[in-house]
């Protein structure tokens, strides 16, 4: 297994989740970023961390209230998400480049994680 997501859950309108995308040997500590998928959507940029953490963008709809973050020893991207809204209700997948840094496309990134749920009630 080249990534594996978890944190998912069920959470309340305003409350929050931290997500956490744990890498194996050889996607680990790669730009690596996160994207949500709803039925009937296609798969949706969420933010992005370069290798060395120094480089980040997030998708508009989550500026201000989701953060990504890694830590390298451990091989584990974060994406923290606060004040979450009934339309952040996705299944949220973690993926991989084979390079230092990644941007807002699908095609960008080479290794996908399995997904986790996050379900947030109004």
């Amino acid at each position: 297994v080249q990534l594996q997501a978890s944190g998912g859950g069920l959470v309340q309108t305003g409350g929050s989740l931290r997500l956490s995308c744990e890498a194996g040997r050889t996607s680990r500590n790669n730009g690596t970023g996160w994207f949500r998928h709803t039925p009937g959507k296609e798969h949706e940029f969420v933010a992005t961390i370069s290798r060395n953490g120094g480089f980040t963008s997030y998708a508009e709809s989550v500026k201000g209230r989701f953060t990504i973050s890694r830590d390298r020893a451990k091989n584990t991207v974060y994406l923290q998400m606060n004040s979450l809204k009934v339309e952040d209700t996705a299944v949220y997948y973690c993926a991989a480049s084979r390079g230092a840094r990644a941007g807002c496309q699908v095609g960008q990134y080479n290794y996908w994680g399995q997904g986790t749920l996050v379900t947030v009630s109004s």
